[in-house]
């Protein structure tokens, strides 16, 4: 079939949420989309080896998951303090 002939499929938002799952994504790219709050690559690796932030080693390289990137925005998350008060109470 010739490309006129066959639409190209435009994927939905449920099977682009799916793929980021499998995603993994290069320090690099973490720093350029600002998916966790750092501002140099450097910085980020070396964090990454002193195992300070939640990232794999796929054959030596640094690589995060997208469960990797929302374990570590967890750690940052702070709790409003009306919030916190009314469950001690």
């Amino acid at each position: 079939m010739t490309a006129k002939a066959t639409k190209k499929r435009t994927p939905t938002v449920t099977e682009q949420r799916g793929e980021a799952e499998f995603r993994r994504w290069t320090p690099e790219e973490v720093v350029a989309l600002q998916l966790l709050p750092y501002r140099s690559v450097r910085v980020l690796k070396d964090r990454c080896y002193r195992r300070e932030v939640f990232h794999h080693r796929d054959g030596g390289r640094i690589t995060f998951t997208a469960d990797d990137l929302r374990r570590q925005n967890e750690l940052g998350a702070v709790e409003p303090l009306s919030l916190a008060a009314a469950s001690s109470a």
